[in-house]
């Protein structure tokens, strides 16, 4: 094959998050140079999916199938959390909206916090669990394809938020093997050791293959 079409492959980030986008359009363009990565800015109305699923799993997929029949495109959607041993695993797939407004960093990592201070002596075992799913669209009225990865981080929560890079709950969490929170950490080093950076290291050679 020759032409644009053999070099240049499209994906859409199936997600609003702004610090979802940084990361994996960074992560991309460092797997695959040959990747053009689209989003918001590329499909401003591109609608808000629910996320009803019981799993990260298939609310990646929920989130990649319906951007991927929105744009005809492929389509990369992640599900991600952080599951805190004395919360029974809570918050999990409801870390984005824990203190009830979706998206709010600051409340869902406070309530994490107070939750904790009120516990009597609580084990500090954390983890971050992050699926992604690929969703690609297939000629005529074949079915799509698609792939899902997971990947996982563990370590251990502080009591005070520390670091300005990354988001959501990155500020208290501190990864097993070092002494910085992944808000702390240089983005090249998260990358490399995160959830989101593990799931989509394990779904390229898919991405690559499929689109």
């Amino acid at each position: 094959m020759t032409g644009e079409s053999s070099t240049v492959r499209k994906v859409v980030l199936a997600t609003k998050n702004l610090g979802k986008i940084v990361e994996f359009e960074r992560m991309l363009t460092n797997h695959h140079q040959s990747i053009q990565v689209l989003g918001l800015r590329d499909f401003p109305e591109m609608p808000d999916v629910d996320e009803t699923g019981s799993t990260f799993a298939q609310n990646a997929l929920l989130k990649a199938e319906q951007i991927s029949e929105y744009t005809g495109l492929p389509a990369l959607a992640d599900d991600s959390g952080l599951c805190v041993d004395a919360l029974g695993g809570a918050p999990g797939i409801y870390s984005a909206r824990w203190a009830g407004e979706h998206g709010n960093d600051q409340a869902n990592l406070a309530k994490v916090l107070r939750e904790l201070a009120e516990m009597d002596q609580p084990t500090r075992g954390a983890h971050f669990t992050c699926a992604v799913a690929l969703v690609v669209p297939q000629p005529g009225d074949q079915p799509a394809t698609f792939v899902i990865q997971e990947g996982h981080i563990y370590g251990h929560l502080i009591d005070e938020p520390r670091g300005e890079h990354g988001f959501g709950y990155d500020p208290i969490f501190v990864p097993d093997g070092y002494d910085q929170t992944t808000a702390e950490l240089a983005p090249e080093v998260k990358d490399r050791i995160s959830h989101r950076g593990q799931a989509l290291a394990a779904i390229m050679p898919d991405l690559i293959r499929l689109i």
